[in-house]
């Protein structure tokens, strides 16, 4: 067995891999982990989503990987400069969670539920197919995308690791 390439995907950063290196990011709690894969390429690509729209944006410099509806565009011209073809783009997410629990439920503090269904719609509005996801909850994950496989691994301290 040999040891995979690693491409660390930070908090609000995405990034894109081929020739089976495996891209990894951790912290995932209210983030959203998106991932696309071409597999007739063997190409992926990974966003770390903090927030759903940057229309609440504030910074000087507006950083693209950190929202949802302009992290998603970035991905797919990241991923057709390494011979992805946008047509054959399946994604797969997980991530979303609810962390803290909140008297009156307030939609600003529903962060995770709404990265979860900007991050959809972005997908969407691409044509891009969600074949699985493992979103919600009240965990935090650890997510890699193999480039080679598109598999799609998940970690976390409840539940240990599972692939979709």
């Amino acid at each position: 067995m040999t040891e995979s390439t690693i491409v660390k995907v930070g908090m609000a950063d995405l990034n894109v891999a081929s020739g089976g290196a495996v891209l990894k990011t951790t912290g995932l709690g209210s983030c959203v982990g998106v991932t696309l894969f071409d597999p007739a390429v063997k190409a992926a690509g990974m966003a770390h989503i903090m927030l759903p729209s940057s229309e609440i944006a504030r910074e000087g410099q507006l950083n693209i990987a950190k929202y949802a509806d302009t992290a998603l565009p970035e991905l797919i011209r990241r991923m057709k400069s390494i011979g992805a073809d946008p047509k054959r783009l399946v994604a797969k997410m997980a991530g979303g969670a609810q962390m803290f629990a909140f008297a009156g439920g307030s939609d600003s503090m529903r962060i995770g539920p709404r990265n979860v269904e900007s991050t959809k719609l972005a997908l969407e509005s691409f044509g891009i197919p969600l074949l699985a996801e493992d979103t919600g909850a009240n965990y935090g994950r650890t997510v890699e995308i193999d480039s080679g496989t598109g598999i799609f691994t998940i970690r976390s301290v409840q539940f240990g690791v599972k692939e979709i």
